[in-house]
């Protein structure tokens, strides 16, 4: 079911490869020496016990201090990275069901937001180990973003309802319902623009704070999974059920490379914190990590089973994701509930 990138746009072929400039794709190579060297000493996974069951969301926060964990055990954790290993420092308990996506306040890295099919959304405070506040939303929580300014949370549930809330005050601004399967959510870095991707294959763009309707892009042929902006502004990303990521330049809205590697539905991705990898995964055994100015492969995690949630560290090279593990050997039903860390030292 692989489509060519043709289909997207007439733009995606263009910009393929004749648009990157000499000097340019001189620094990409430059990049991909870098990184390959990079990764030939350090390649080596490791994994730390978070959950009793399985891992669905992964997230760093914005000082890259501490990795949280959401799970189908009802619970976050949250780990402090201290040289080469995470170390737990506390269990999140209180919702009564799943806890499917989490996220750090953008620039406070000492606040998390946990979404759950409870109905409820909790804001917690590392520093107490307390839910700072639980907000009682109207369906199955499955989608949460923090808008890069810090004042609002969209929260997206089953019933394609999106709630925005106020980040201080708790209590909801705009509640919107959707026509269509929202998928993923997420606000542009310049906090103008909110964007949702739909089970139709569109992109649709909201102008915020008023939520007008501004586009609406045919992006893929099949629903769109996730989306992700990289940290510098320049492009988004997108992942599909037809296994392609498709890259989008911010001005333009226009898509400028398709990333083929993965043979199965984009679940999850992620941007390195230069804004210069992408990082995506699927229920293929092994994470795609490809150089975003050229579409290239820099390299390939190996992975025993499906991958839930991927996430760069906001400074290094080192990349925290979740897999749909078994405890293996002994009992083969058991969840294994693992967060694993990827590009440390070789000989850590």
């Amino acid at each position: 079911n692989k489509i060519s990138s043709s289909f997207l746009l007439p733009s995606a072929q263009r910009f393929h490869g004749s648009s990157t400039s000499s000097s340019q794709s001189k620094m990409a190579s430059q990049y991909y020496r870098e990184m390959q060297d990079n990764f030939k000493n350090n390649n080596k996974s490791r994994e730390f016990q978070a959950h009793s069951a399985k891992v669905h969301s992964v997230a760093w926060s914005c000082d890259g201090r501490r990795l949280a964990s959401g799970s189908f055990d009802k619970t976050a954790s949250v780990f402090v990275l201290e040289k080469d290993r995470l170390v737990k420092e506390n269990n999140y308990r209180g919702h009564s069901d799943s806890v499917d996506q989490l996220c750090w306040h953008p620039t406070n890295p000492d606040l998390f937001v946990t979404a759950s099919g409870d109905k409820t959304i909790r804001i917690w405070d590392v520093r107490t180990t307390k839910c700072i506040a639980t907000v009682n939303t109207k369906g199955e929580n499955i989608n949460i973003c923090w808008s890069p300014d810090g004042q609002t949370i969209a929260v997206g549930n089953k019933d394609d309802v999106v709630t925005f809330i106020d980040a201080k005050t708790h209590r909801s601004r705009a509640e919107e319902q959707f026509k269509f399967e929202v998928n993923e959510i997420s606000w542009n870095n310049d906090n103008d623009m909110f964007f949702l991707t739909n089970g139709s294959g569109c992109i649709n763009i909201l102008s915020y704070p008023d939520l007008k309707p501004i586009q609406s892009i045919n992006a893929h042929p099949s629903n769109c999974i996730c989306i992700k902006f990289d940290p510098m502004g320049k492009y988004f990303a997108i992942g599909s059920a037809d296994a392609l990521v498709s890259l989008w330049d911010v001005e333009e809205l226009v898509c400028v490379r398709c990333f083929s590697r993965l043979d199965w539905p984009v679940r999850t991705l992620s941007f390195s914190h230069d804004g210069k990898m992408l990082a995506s995964a699927s229920e293929d055994h092994f994470i795609d990590i490809g150089e975003v100015e050229t579409g290239e492969k820099l390299w390939e995690v190996q992975c025993d089973s499906p991958t839930f949630t991927v996430a760069w560290h906001p400074k290094r090279p080192l990349l925290a994701y979740a897999c749909d593990d078994k405890e293996g050997k002994y009992d083969n039903n058991r969840e294994a509930g693992t967060v694993k860390l990827f590009g440390l030292p070789n000989d850590s």
